[in-house]
């Protein structure tokens, strides 16, 4: 029976290219869904096309036909990927039991998961890696400086890596306001769009008897669906009547769910709720819409670091809507790429969604441009910054 020490018996210090190997370590991986698993897993490809030799540890997937032929290894732990002890225990464990081959390797944590893990091993050197890496997306900070033990723990750690990759400079400037020693060792790994992704052209618009206005993410307060459907009930009775919303996420907050439910069902234009959607329905959805809205708001230690969703929607040549917080000017240029409003405001909300609702040729202005300033984005400039193969710290 094959062992670890078997199939690395040599735990070699630097691969062919001088580099030691990397690990990445995630709670949150393919198949799974969401901007964190998609974060982990194009940096990982984007990773092995640098030349480094990569190796993933995720949670287990749903058997061998839903496994990607990855260009790396992805080793499957016995944890279903959530943030709670059981899962936290897992990879814990499995760090203590490859301590050796961590100990000669560069190891990367790109979400707060094994983040969490690794604040209690740190004081063990026998955990230590050859390298650490972090990322850091934007509520995790909160979280950890809400707790004395964890503020403490997690400067510590801080301390120990060698580069901290964050998601915009808005993820930067949260960082370094209540972890000051990150400031010089910390480097912008914005997202792009994902491997393969292939874009829908609607500059020559598509006909439909509605404007349909899409959003997708999570059912949960942060993601506001609810704002969307209360600004488009002040519309005028006869603009509501050219509408139709569109809601695609699965629920993660049941009473967040109802409260959108009781929403929509008051609305006097359609309101479909489509649930969790695979790749090819999403695909269906962004085909035939010709808005995208989400409007995220700050709730609690929650926010909006970025927003991959927004990238995928002028990647297929949608105008936006959204809120101007936490990290979504960076994701979405106002006036160029699509509308931002401030969060409360639900007139001026309204009236961004009548603006694109009735001028066709300022939707088609804005995907336009989204669609061409996306596809200028790389993961591979994030592996570069991120592992110092190009000089890239971020500027105050």
């Amino acid at each position: 029976m094959l062992n670890w020490e078997s199939m690395h018996p040599r735990y070699p210090q630097n691969d062919e290219n001088g580099k030691l190997p990397l690990l990445i370590l995630t709670h949150e991986f393919h198949p799974r869904k969401g901007g964190i698993a998609t974060f982990a897993e194009e940096m990982a490809l984007a990773s092995s096309e640098s030349g480094f030799q990569v190796e993933v540890w995720a949670p287990g997937g749903g058997g061998n036909n839903s496994e990607k032929p990855w260009p790396f290894t992805v080793r499957r732990l016995g944890m279903k990927g959530s943030q709670n002890l059981s899962c936290l225990f897992t990879l814990s464990k499995e760090i203590m039991s490859k301590r050796k081959h961590l100990r000669q390797s560069t190891v990367y944590l790109p979400e707060p998961g094994p983040i969490s893990a690794m604040l209690y091993l740190q004081f063990f050197k026998a955990f230590l890696p050859g390298k650490l890496y972090l990322t850091f997306h934007g509520s995790e900070i909160l979280k950890y400086h809400g707790k004395l033990h964890h503020r403490l723990l997690l400067k510590k750690l801080i301390e120990k890596a060698e580069r901290i990759g964050v998601v915009s400079t808005f993820t930067r400037r949260l960082l370094v306001s209540r972890f000051p020693d990150a400031e010089h060792k910390t480097v912008l790994t914005p997202n792009a769009l994902p491997a393969g992704f292939v874009g829908i052209d609607h500059s020559k618009g598509v006909d439909h008897r509605k404007v349909v206005i899409l959003t997708v993410g999570r059912l949960h307060p942060r993601k506001g669906q609810n704002n969307i459907l209360q600004a488009l009930n002040l519309l005028p009775r006869d603009e509501r009547a050219t509408v139709e919303c569109w809601i695609v996420g699965e629920s993660r907050h049941d009473p967040y769910e109802r409260e959108v439910r009781r929403l929509a069902e008051k609305c006097d234009f359609p309101v479909k709720m489509w649930g969790q959607l695979d790749d090819d329905g999403l695909r269906w959805a962004y085909e035939r819409a010709d808005i995208f809205a989400m409007t995220s708001i700050n709730y609690k230690k929650s926010v909006e670091g970025f927003g991959l969703v927004y990238l995928e929607a002028s990647a297929h040549g949608l105008p936006i809507v959204a809120h101007r917080v936490g990290g979504v000017a960076e994701a979405v240029l106002d006036k160029r790429t699509g509308l931002l409003v401030e969060p409360g405001n639900r007139k001026a909300l309204a009236d961004a969604f009548s603006a694109l609702i009735s001028d066709r040729r300022l939707r088609r202005q804005l995907g336009e441009t989204g669609r061409k300033w996306v596809n200028q984005k790389s993961w591979g400039a994030s592996v570069d910054r991120l592992f110092g193969l190009r000089d890239a710290v971020m500027e105050s």
